[in-house]
């Protein structure tokens, strides 16, 4: 038997990847995630801003718990936020206070939701780019009863005032000043929660509703009337959790999102990707229209040039090396039934790496988007119908019918994206740069409507968000060949490339590990708790966790419209106990 590690100890400490911080107990690992990641790259990946802006620096080291304890006092690790001793604030990983000092803004950026830290025998194992567990929802609804405390009375908002304004008596018009933001602030805020988020069966840590949240961010937030820009009816139960992705082939699948609705692989499909994902976390986005023209970057925060800068390092992070002895003799066996045909128990017609489309200098690897019979619910959240507000009328042209008073959510998303990204691009600091493919009229010397087809250089933005099913008012893409878009209760089937560091599996993070998965769905287990403690054996979530005392409950084939059904991707079930032993080797190789 032949016995190798995925990365010799002592090689990890010649590369500096152990590194123990005087706050953390027990020391953090690095795992080697190949050559072209190094701590530079990873400092700039923690704390480049993306446009978030969740609320002024100093109103969050003013904020209170119930215990009267700052909201800070462990820089967010209640909820699995990882520390970040290069932050200056006190700011975990993924959050990041941008702007001058003394009027420094809160936000997050990817890392806050793509960094993964799991624990084996006492020692703490980093992943960038890998499935964070944390609990966003009882972040998001904490900080709404922070906040809700310190308006409720003008007892409560005193002491407040008098930390945010650096002053045992704050004048009083000072005072009545910041009242008025952070009571218009609070109105958006909680009317979010309170509509949005379950309570009944809440997310839990490692699962987010991220279409539905972004859908409900955008529609139900931004694209109303001032001055709260609200439309409260917009703002759905957000009870479709997913898994968070992991990163490290992010930009080299040809399609993303999880039902594939998505084109990707080159660098302004990334940008879509992302403007998308921080319109979500609380970019400013407010729009004008006055049914002529239309403004989609009128406040409007988001940081292109943050975004861009953030979709390099992602193309720069590799799959994590398993840190923990392989038995190359038993991961041979399983790379040959890895290679079989699906039929046959194994995985390479889906999983494997094939030729995708090209869209940019590099091939895409192709992803395969079918219904293997698993939990439904995402697809519903695609049909959600808004007050398109501000937007009604607004179009892309040749991708989308102009907005009706009332259509879907993702037509909504659809039309800001690609809007935003073409204003941006086809404008320079004001300065129109390609009048014949942008618009006719220009107020000022900013084109706010395109006039006739994408511009080249945009081009792949008309597949940046194929209608899912049979969403009507998408008009036929430029784009030859295009593929049919999934059909409802499909997924996306990614290149498995450290898949041992992903759990929990299936998009709905419904199966604990890789050895659960290759059980019949009526075999696999009804429930499991959630935390950061990992299985190397079964790959995956260890049973026993302490984390968060937080316990998935699952449901079975009987209902698959749950968002939590465990059915489903019955790959493998059928093979022999000593067959799926060596498959679960040959994947801790990948």
């Amino acid at each position: 038997m032949r016995i190798r590690y995925g990365m010799p100890f002592a090689a990890a400490l010649l590369a500096g990847s152990i590194v123990t911080a005087a706050a953390q107990t027990p020391p953090v690992v690095f795992l080697d995630q190949g050559l072209g990641w190094d701590s530079v790259k990873r400092l700039d990946y923690y704390s480049r801003d993306q446009g978030s802006r969740i609320m002024p620096l100093d109103w969050l080291e003013a904020l209170k718990l119930p215990n009267g304890q700052p909201f800070l006092a462990d820089g967010l690790a209640r909820y699995g936020y990882l520390p970040n001793p290069d932050n200056a604030s006190g700011l975990p990983v993924g959050f990041v206070a941008s702007g001058p000092t003394g009027a420094q803004n809160v936000g997050m950026t990817c890392s806050a939701c793509h960094t993964r830290q799991i624990t084996v025998a006492g020692t703490s194992y980093r992943i960038d780019g890998g499935p964070a567990i944390v609990d966003f929802q009882s972040f998001l609804s904490d900080l709404d009863t922070a906040v809700g405390s310190v308006v409720a009375s003008d007892a409560a908002f005193a002491p407040f005032a008098a930390a945010v304004l650096h002053s045992a008596s704050p004048a009083p018009a000072d005072v009545a000043a910041l009242r008025g933001a952070v009571d218009g602030w609070y109105l958006r805020y909680h009317t979010l929660i309170l509509r949005a988020l379950p309570k009944e069966q809440p997310w839990g840590p490692a699962r987010l509703d991220a279409i539905g949240m972004i859908f409900n961010r955008l529609t139900g937030l931004d694209i109303g009337p001032p001055p709260s820009f609200l439309i409260p009816d917009n703002i759905k139960l957000a009870d479709a959790p997913a898994r968070y992705p992991f990163l490290w082939n992010a930009s080299r699948q040809d399609l993303t999102q999880w039902p594939g609705f998505a084109d990707n692989g080159n660098d302004i499909l990334g940008l879509s990707r992302n403007l998308g994902e921080v319109f979500g976390v609380f970019a400013v986005f407010q729009p004008t229209n006055d049914g002529v023209l239309v403004n989609y970057l009128n406040d409007n925060s988001a940081n292109f040039d943050g975004l861009s800068a953030l979709e390099d390092l992602i193309k720069k992070i590799g799959p994590p090396r398993w840190p923990w002895q392989i038995n190359s003799d038993l991961a041979d066996e399983g790379r040959t039934i890895f290679q079989r045909p699906t039929a046959q128990g194994g995985c390479a017609d889906c999983h494997a790496i094939k030729l995708g489309k090209v869209r940019g200098l590099e091939p895409t690897w192709a992803t395969p988007v079918q219904n293997v019979g698993t939990d439904t619910r995402e697809w519903g959240v695609l049909d959600w119908s808004v007050d398109t507000g501000v937007l009604k009328g607004a179009f892309i042209p040749l991708v989308t019918d102009p907005l009706l008073e009332n259509d879907k959510a993702f037509k909504v998303l659809a039309t800001s994206v690609i809007g935003s990204i073409a204003e941006r691009v086809l404008t320079g600091g004001g300065i129109l740069l390609d009048a014949a493919q942008a618009v006719g009229e220009v107020k000022g010397a900013t084109p706010h409507l395109l006039k006739g087809r994408l511009p080249p250089q945009l081009r792949a933005l008309e597949g940046a968000f194929r209608p899912p099913g049979n969403l009507p008012g998408f008009k036929p893409l430029g784009v030859p060949n295009a593929p049919s878009p999934p059909t409802r209760g499909s997924y996306e089937s990614r290149v498995m490339q450290g898949i041992w560091a992903a759990a929990p599996y299936l998009h709905d993070g419904s199966v604990p590990t890789l050895a659960e998965l290759l059980k019949p769905a009526n075999e696999r287990v009804k429930s499991f708790k959630i935390g950061s403690n990992y299985d190397i054996e079964n790959i995956g979530l260890a049973v026993e966790q302490t984390q968060f005392g937080f316990t998935l409950e699952t449901t079975d084939c009987s209902d698959l419209n749950s968002g939590r059904s465990r059915c489903g991707h019955e790959f493998g079930t059928q093979l022999k106990p000593e067959e799926k032993k060596a498959l679960l080797e040959y994947l801790k190789t990948l």
